[in-house]
């Protein structure tokens, strides 16, 4: 019985081809809009996550500020200043710390026998390298034995090499920091940076963080970064309740300390981003939708056209069930054959699309955070949910007409 249906409703697809394909494509193009659609939401959101993912996600960095609130007898726009002990505070208070440096940095005269700048010069433990993910072109990052010696070694970036040597070898080399003589151990890989200005990162210079007095005084620090494992939230709070307490300033005095904590960013584009692709299944549906209403008038013509088709199935016996499944049928065999069609063209446009410039227009070395449509199974799933919605309702809206006309009026129907 169901092959028989089902042959009814293939027979009548081929008897009007052309009205069948232009159905058809019209739910193609439905289908790849959603699938496409979807598939830029997931790539503007993988996009955001190489940005940071660059650096690592699980970091806070922590910078001194003034007070705005008093607290504790002290009155309020006193300076807060870091020193070295409230390193070994934060890593005793704050838990899942799994490195931690100060840092200490100043803008000097970067020189070697043929170029001279001012760039940032960065006093950091070896472990920074860890923490910010910095990883080496050539050579190596100073070690913990170089930092305890105040060695005089220096880790710098792509760009700084480039600008110093001209793309020549750097290992080895020695430049002047402030007249003082530093020998090149390691050259960093490029990162994604904004702009280039002196402030690029590509351009600092990394030294041990004992070294780095005899650049500058590191009495205070100019901040302490360190990453973790654990709630980001709690990390920081824990860690303005330390601060808070050892400089006698309230921990919800967000100007007494600065605070970057990139797992709340990471949060906050998370958040955008989920908008954006919800906005965007929303667009792919109504245009879904439009396809399916062209659908549901394709099928309520062939209804009318076939009302004495269906009026001699029924006085020969055949069910309102019959009827319903045969309508139903050549509706969903459209929607399926549409529907295939339109995955495959949405896989075909995001293989020639390819990358879209986003990041890369306004940072150096930021292709990896440019735009693709990626197509995941998951994306796959929602639009064809979304699809056999669709057919559903659009083909069971006529079929239903047509299993409810009675079948002496529609024998009598001319």
């Amino acid at each position: 019985m169901l092959r028989d249906i089902f042959g009814q409703a293939w027979e009548a697809m081929l008897y009007n081809r052309r009205r069948t394909a232009i159905t058809m494509i019209g739910m193609a193009w439905g289908i790849a809009t959603v699938v496409l659609l979807l598939a830029y939401g997931a790539g503007f959101t993988r996009a955001i996550e190489a940005i940071f993912a660059q650096w690592g996600t699980n970091i806070i960095g922590t910078f001194p500020g003034r007070t705005s609130e008093q607290a504790g007898g002290e009155k309020s726009g006193a300076k807060v200043r870091f020193t070295i002990d409230d390193v070994d505070r934060i890593s005793a208070a704050v838990p899942g710390i799994n490195h931690i440096s100060p840092i200490a940095f100043k803008d000097v005269v970067v020189q070697n026998d043929l170029h001279s700048y001012t760039w940032t010069i960065n006093g950091v433990r070896s472990v920074f390298q860890d923490i910010w993910n910095l990883d080496t072109d050539a050579g190596r990052f100073f070690n913990g034995q170089e930092e305890q010696q105040r060695a005089h070694v220096c880790v710098i970036g792509s760009e700084a090499k480039t600008k110093l040597f001209s793309g020549g070898w750097a290992i080895g080399e020695t430049i002047r920091l402030n007249g003082v003589l530093f020998t090149i151990v390691g050259v960093l890989s490029p990162k994604m940076q904004e702009g280039g200005d002196g402030n690029d990162r590509n351009r600092q210079i990394y030294i041990p963080f004992s070294t780095m007095s005899d650049l500058t005084d590191t009495k205070y620090l100019g901040g302490i970064w360190f990453n973790y494992t654990g709630n980001y939230q709690l990390a920081e709070q824990n860690l303005r309740a330390t601060l808070g307490a050892a400089h006698k300033f309230r921990p919800t005095d967000h100007n007494a300390i600065y605070v970057a904590n990139l797992m709340t960013q990471l949060h906050q584009f998370s958040i955008l981003s989920l908008a954006l692709q919800v906005l965007l299944s929303l667009v792919g549906a109504l245009t879904l939708g439009i396809a399916g209403i062209g659908l549901m008038n394709i099928m309520l013509v062939a209804v009318q056209q076939r009302t004495r088709e269906i009026g001699v199935e029924k006085a020969l016996g055949a069910q309102r069930l019959h009827i319903l499944t045969q309508f139903l049928s050549e509706a969903m065999v459209i929607t399926g054959v549409g529907g295939l069609s339109g995955i495959g063209l949405a896989y075909l446009i995001s293989v020639l699309v390819g990358r879209i410039p986003f990041y890369s227009e306004i940072a150096t070395h930021a292709e990896d955070a440019d735009i693709r449509l990626l197509i995941s199974p998951t994306s796959v799933v929602v639009a064809t949910g979304i699809l056999i919605v669709t057919g559903l309702v659009s083909g069971m809206i006529p079929a239903i007409r047509a299993a409810n006309l009675d079948p002496i009026e529609a024998l009598r129907y001319e």
